[in-house]
């Protein structure tokens, strides 16, 4: 398995120097600079890979091997193959990324917003913070901030109590700070940033698209995107919603095992894969990770390894230390590793420790928010562990 490491560009923290000290080989990485639905050119997609693989002499080198992400627009989601000018582009980036000889791109299908939080700094025991979603602050926020239209009926008396408590308790600030949270794409968010009136206006262009007409558009763009992808000899991964259960009312439709199954159903070419993210999946108690592992292992071309804790009902959870929370980290790379043996050197799984806390010398630093430095390298340094231990180790 080679070890990835998410590179935002020239302008993160995380300089490459810095990632070569971690150990990762392979980075991951994206033109974020590019707004949604313009098509990457050759040379965009060449200046960066340069930047990255251009080694200063001494130094160890550095493969850009995944994309991570390609953004869907948000008409694709909405219109599926009726789309076709967005899909178009999009092929015409996966073109520029291919002629490159960049092998894997990864993107999500979550409509209106990507990975969603709450807190970004969660105080954990040990003083390190971590990433959080908490149900009763979101439920506050869509009940009392967004006031989503039919929002109050899918919550029971109980949750709009308790919502309304942490609403009223809340400063100014503190709802600012949440809204910008929530709205303003998190890093490596695929969709834009939204207003209050922007965020209403997104909700209603969504009305009457349900799980099944949104599974279908998946199928649509896949349809169009997989043959260009196989052509040149690109591995599609489909990351999972994040949480993997509706939000604002709006369907979610790679959340589960059975998700996964009815896509490579129907769109069975090997280049639909899976970006199989263990901290996502892993936040629904009815997802069996190993056994996801095992049934997808062929699919699986990319994956994010973390760990997350359910709290309570299980509707609250935080980021924990890649070895512990909810994910059977162990029992996982097993199955990775039983898969990657399976296959040649130049198609071994790329994974990367994702997110991390934030501790040490990044809790005065400005970070990127879930990619600190520290932590991601603690996470990295756990699973590389793990790997020995399997007589596997990672390149």
């Amino acid at each position: 398995m080679r070890q990835g490491w998410r590179w935002f560009g020239p302008e993160a923290p995380v300089t490459l120097d810095e990632v070569r000290q971690t150990g990762a080989t392979n980075i991951v990485s994206s033109l974020h600079q590019v707004p949604i639905g313009r098509a990457w050119t050759k040379a965009e997609v060449r200046e960066r890979q340069s930047l990255i693989e251009t080694t200063p002499p001494g130094r160890s080198q550095l493969i850009w091997s995944v994309v991570e992400s390609i953004p869907i627009p948000d008409a694709v989601k909405r219109k599926g193959g009726e789309a076709k000018a967005e899909i178009e582009a999009w092929i015409a980036s996966l073109e520029a990324v291919a002629a490159c000889g960049i092998p894997i791109v990864c993107y999500n299908f979550m409509p209106v917003v990507d990975w969603t939080r709450t807190d970004l700094d969660y105080v954990t025991p040990t003083g390190a913070t971590a990433m959080r979603f908490d149900h009763e602050r979101f439920a506050a926020f869509e009940l009392f901030v967004l006031e989503r239209p039919g929002a109050a009926a899918e919550y029971s008396d109980e949750d709009r109590a308790r919502a309304k408590v942490v609403y009223e308790s809340m400063t100014e600030a503190e709802i600012a700070e949440l809204t910008r949270i929530i709205t303003s794409a998190l890093p490596g968010s695929t969709t834009e940033p939204l207003t209050i009136p922007g965020f209403r206006e997104k909700l209603i262009a969504y009305e009457g698209i349900d799980a099944k007409k949104l599974r279908q558009h998946l199928i649509e763009f896949l349809e169009a995107v997989v043959p260009a992808a196989e052509a040149r000899g690109v591995k599609l991964t489909l990351h999972p919603d994040d949480p993997p259960r509706s939000l604002f009312g709006l369907p979610r439709i790679a959340s589960t095992a059975e998700d996964y199954a009815a896509l490579f159903d129907a769109v069975p070419a090997a280049a639909n894969g899976m970006c199989y993210c263990t901290g996502s999946l892993g936040v629904r108690a009815d997802n069996d990770l190993p056994a996801m592992a095992r049934r997808f292992a062929s699919r699986i071309y990319f994956a994010h390894l973390r760990a997350t804790t359910r709290e309570g009902d299980g509707r609250t959870f935080h980021e924990s230390a890649h070895l512990e929370g909810d994910v059977n980290m162990v029992a996982v790379l097993k199955e990775l590793v039983a898969e990657d043996r399976r296959r040649s050197a130049d198609q071994s799984i790329v994974f990367r420790s994702d997110h991390g806390h934030r501790m040490l010398d990044d809790l005065q630093k400005n970070v990127t928010p879930g990619y600190p430095a520290i932590g991601r390298l603690r996470g990295l340094a756990e699973l590389r562990g793990i790997l020995h231990a399997l007589d596997a180790p990672p390149t």
